[in-house]
């Protein structure tokens, strides 16, 4: 698919080299459609990293996309050149009067705090609160699906007495449900967290389905029943060694950290793990676009509030 992002983004040149179609505004403005506008509030701190990541996955349809990058006021990155954040994000008041198909919400390392606790949390939630009229989809990623099942059904997490931190098989359990149209049975998908929700209290609220969940890493998938907002748990999005550079970063700084579970071939560090969830993730992406944000959105995004 292609996906029309500023010419010097550093992804641009890893994913061309991977053969991932992608064009900047120069070209995208000789096309005579509309493509989606996906907007990426993206509150990892390895901010190119995921960019490129994302990028990725969602380049797996025919589908043309416009992608806006945002972020936070309320913190200051310190992982990612200020340079980089000035020249390719937008933050929120920037784009607040505008309207999107979808809109991503990725992980962030602070799972351990409260959520108020979370120093741009009152801005998080002006944008999930924001959301609801401005965004036609709202697909949330990791500790942004924990943060999303609390801020609109008031879902708690709960902390893990060890993180949850490898790749697990999970089930299908809503087989006929769009957004996992296609999957097999068992897929396998990376978690790395130290909370969790719990489907007791998710089977509680009668707006939301599970569908999928693991038999060790938990619930993995949820959806509301307008088909509005989806929540990941998980992290299929990740590269092949993207655990393994968390892991040998960890354990280089001395801390107590495990093997991540059914990563490494025989447990042994010094072996390439392999990614044996790379085809999930696409179908994954390839559904929330096609189904719930391309064949559902209006034409004209101004009818979303109506």
């Amino acid at each position: 698919m292609p996906i029309k992002i500023p010419s010097a983004l550093p992804a641009r040149g890893i994913l061309e080299g991977e053969n991932i179609f992608v064009m900047d505004e120069t070209r995208a403005l000789h096309q005579d459609i509309r493509p989606l506008r996906i907007a990426v509030l993206n509150l990892m701190p390895t901010k190119i990293t995921t960019e490129t990541q994302l990028i990725r996955v969602l380049s797996n349809t025919s589908i043309q996309i416009e992608l806006t990058l945002l972020r936070t006021a309320s913190y200051v990155s310190r992982n990612t050149s200020e340079e980089h954040m000035n020249a390719f994000y937008k933050n929120f008041d920037d784009v607040r009067g505008e309207r999107f198909d979808g809109l991503i919400i990725t992980g962030a390392p602070v799972e351990e705090m409260e959520f108020s606790e979370v120093g741009y949390w009152e801005e998080l939630c002006d944008i999930m609160q924001w959301s609801s009229t401005h965004v036609f989809s709202t697909l949330h990623i990791c500790w942004a699906a924990q943060a999303g099942l609390f801020y609109h059904y008031g879902i708690p997490k709960y902390p893990l007495e060890h993180k949850m931190f490898g790749v697990f098989a999970h089930n299908t359990l809503a087989p006929s449900h769009p957004l996992v149209r296609g999957f097999d049975e068992q897929f396998y998908a990376p978690h790395s967290r130290h909370t969790e929700v719990r489907a007791a209290d998710i089977e509680r609220a009668a707006q939301l389905d599970i569908l999928a969940a693991s038999d060790i890493a938990g619930v993995y998938l949820v959806a509301d029943t307008d088909n509005k907002r989806f929540f990941v748990t998980g992290h299929s999005e990740y590269d092949f060694d993207t655990l393994g550079r968390e892991y040998f970063r960890d354990r280089d700084k001395g801390l107590d950290i495990a093997v991540p579970y059914n990563y490494f071939p025989g447990d042994d560090p010094e072996k390439r793990p392999k990614n044996v969830w790379r085809a999930h993730a696409n179908l994954l992406f390839s559904n929330w676009l096609n189904h719930f944000v391309y064949q559902l959105t209006p034409y004209d995004l101004s009818a979303l509030d109506k």
